[in-house]
């Protein structure tokens, strides 16, 4: 009978305990020799008759056996290895006892180490082996504590916590935000001649002639051919009776996005027989809808079409009557297109009586970032819904009267109705496909100007500000920081108003009572000719404000974030902003207010020393062109200072009146 010995791998960890107990103390070798010489012995034993001693011996054994103590409970802390390394040695006296018992033991061989494709432990047994075998194990066994336990190399070490950065992951979008029709920005060299877009109506070319526009910006001319190709068949149908895709253009601020779409939407119905609300423009502030109606008012003048604009700047009864008109058969429409502010176009969708939707074609959203951001109000479902016909009696001209979208079949598709297109505009358009997503959009389709580089998989993909990319600017933009402490941000905001010698400045501020306090200071300072532009003042009021600073009779209009959205006043030389914008698309609308329409301008920005580092590391991760450090020596700044100090005197006083007349 032939014992195995049963043998385990330890791990790395127990490499250094196996070698110590079989190195060290050479048991293994021993236990060998003590084989091999209790077998020759049995052997003799066999050829002669066993003597007395013999049985006195196994006797002996047999008693020292039932002696031995019992064996404690194992600990569940001990290793695999630690057992098995004790099992070793209780082999080796075992042997011994064997022996005396007189059980024929032969020679055992541990195997050389075996790799294992899991990484656990390795289990082997060893067969019986031959006195030959002893040399080479002690040779083994002298070369190496590791090698004499079989051990194999440590492996690399997983889970470590090795500082290393992080590749950036890019984001994936849909087919049409990462691959956009890109418009060139330059509206200086990249100009398009009229002539060169034939599908604008003769009548419309010469009104544009005739307010000196020869030429279309690049964002006109990529724009308005897509939009007059879906109305090429008539606005009724879209081309080849398919519902057309939804534009987005993102071009930065004083490129022409108004006119971009104020030409096709004018040729495009130009033509119609029954006044319907056709085209629905909605904006997010009173003034910018009132800009965007003008330019609407200019180009429908020698057509039939009528525009109407609900702002709220009117009470609700008037602006009804420049909506719908009471007949003897019902409600007769009075506006072809509207301009409104959400609010106000919620208000008469619910307390008009006679004005509806249901013949809108084209759904114009201005400053779209911004109106996607209030889309809490729910503005937009509430237009949607109401472009839809309601479930009713059947109406004789129901032919193409759009119904609320039901699952794709056959049917649906073959059934002929009017299409709704949405056209979005802004300088800031988000690529956040989650917040586009509430629009609805149809296979829309994305021209801009933003500046392109390769993604993860070689393909084009424009960024934006909410994906960690870049904003356009106009070409002719200097920006310049002006780093400043709080009490002298006035004084710097004089000095370079009159440094400068501009006819037109724009300061902005980030509240309404900073914009009040720097409006009087100024005012007491005097020397330039000051306003203030607020929620302070009524519509009238600011409508004012706005014509005068226009005009050239303002020279420093001090204002709130409600002009930095889309007003195109002309003329405006410098922007400062006296307080640092905290986001980047309010940077990029404060500073778009000058250089518009390929002209030039400076914008500086007061930054303190503890907003410096995170204002100027926001524009550079954004892309923003390199701000220029403009320091303002205090040799040009002693002389004001006493002027400076009887104004902030003069404030004080007022201040305290005002406050007087509030609790009177």
């Amino acid at each position: 009978m032939a014992l195995f010995h049963v043998a385990r791998y330890p791990g790395p960890g127990a490499a250094e305990a196996w070698a110590a107990e079989v190195g060290a103390g050479g048991r293994a070798r021993v236990l060998l020799e003590r084989l091999q010489c209790r077998a020759r012995e049995r052997q003799q034993q066999q050829r002669e008759p066993a003597p007395v001693q013999a049985d006195a011996r196994c006797a002996e054994a047999a008693g020292r056996r039932r002696r031995r103590r019992p064996r404690r409970r194992r600990r569940a802390s001990r290793s695999p290895d630690a057992r098995l390394t004790k099992r070793h040695r209780e082999l080796g006296e075992g042997a011994d006892e064997s022996e005396d018992a007189g059980a024929p033991v032969v020679g055992a061989r541990v195997a050389g180490p075996r790799s294992r494709a899991g990484g656990g432990a390795d289990w082997r047994v060893c067969g019986a082996g031959t006195s030959e075998a002893a040399p080479e194990q002690r040779s083994a066994h002298a070369e190496s504590p590791q090698q004499e336990a079989g051990c194999p190399s440590p492996g690399p070490v997983l889970g470590g916590f090795a500082r290393r950065k992080t590749p950036k992951v890019q984001p994936f979008l849909p087919a049409w935000l990462a691959k956009p029709s890109i418009v060139r920005k330059n509206v200086i060299e990249d100009l398009v001649p009229i002539e060169n877009i034939p599908e604008v109506h003769p009548d419309l070319q010469k009104q544009l002639r005739a307010h000196g526009i020869s030429a279309y910006f690049p964002v006109q001319a990529a724009v308005i051919p897509a939009l007059l190709e879906s109305v090429a068949s008539g606005f009724l149908v879209s081309r080849g009776g398919y519902q057309p895709s939804d534009l987005c253009v993102s071009a930065p601020t004083g490129s022409g996005k108004t006119l971009a779409f104020v030409i096709p939407v004018v040729q495009a119905l130009m033509h119609r027989v029954v006044c319907q609300v056709r085209a629905l423009v909605v904006l997010p502030t009173k003034e910018l809808a009132q800009q965007v109606s003008k330019v609407f008012n200019v180009y429908t003048d020698a057509t039939p079409l009528r525009v109407a604009l609900v702002t709220g700047q009117k009470s609700l009864a008037k602006e009804q009557e420049s909506l719908v008109q009471k007949t003897t058969d019902g409600y007769r429409c009075l506006a072809d297109i509207v301009v409104a502010t959400p609010g106000r176009l919620v208000d008469h969708i619910d307390q008009t009586p006679g004005f509806n939707l249901q013949q809108l074609r084209f759904l114009v959203v201005d400053e779209a970032d911004r109106m996607i951001d209030s889309m809490h109000q729910s503005w937009l479902p509430r237009v949607v819904a109401a472009a839809f016909h309601s479930e009713g009696p059947a109406d004789p001209c129901a032919l193409l009267q759009r119904r609320q979208p039901q699952a794709v079949t056959a049917a649906s598709t073959c059934r002929p109705q009017m299409p709704l297109q949405k056209l979005l505009f802004s300088a800031t358009l988000t690529q956040n496909p989650e917040k586009l997503q509430r629009l609805g959009l149809y296979q829309p389709r994305l021209f801009s100007t933003g500046l392109m580089h390769r993604g993860p998989q070689d393909r084009d993909v424009e960024t934006d500000g909410d994906s960690g990319g870049k904003y356009t600017f106009p070409m002719g933009l200097t920006h310049h920081y002006v780093p400043c402490s709080l009490s002298s941000k006035p004084l710097a905001v004089l000095h370079l108003v009159l440094r400068t010698s501009v006819s037109r400045a724009l300061c902005f501020t980030n509240s309404r009572e900073h914009s009040h306090r720097l409006f009087l200071l100024a005012q007491a300072f005097g020397g330039v000719n000051v306003a203030e532009f607020s929620s302070r003042y009524g519509p009238g009021q600011r409508r004012k404000i706005l014509k005068h600073f226009e005009q050239g009779k303002i020279q420093l209009l001090i204002s709130t974030d409600a002009t930095a959205r889309g007003i195109d006043v002309q003329g405006v030389e410098l922007v400062i902003n006296y307080d640092a914008p905290q986001y980047l698309r309010t940077y990029v609308h404060r500073v778009g207010r000058t250089a518009r329409a390929g002209r030039t301008g400076q914008a500086f920005t007061l930054l303190l020393k503890v907003q410096e580092r995170r204002f100027l590391r926001m524009l550079a991760e954004a892309g923003a062109p390199e701000l220029l450090r403009h320091e303002i020596p205090s040799e040009l700044l002693q002389p004001m200072v006493p002027q400076y100090e009887e104004a902030l005197s003069q404030l004080e006083k007022t201040i305290k009146e005002e406050q007087k007349q509030k609790v009177a």
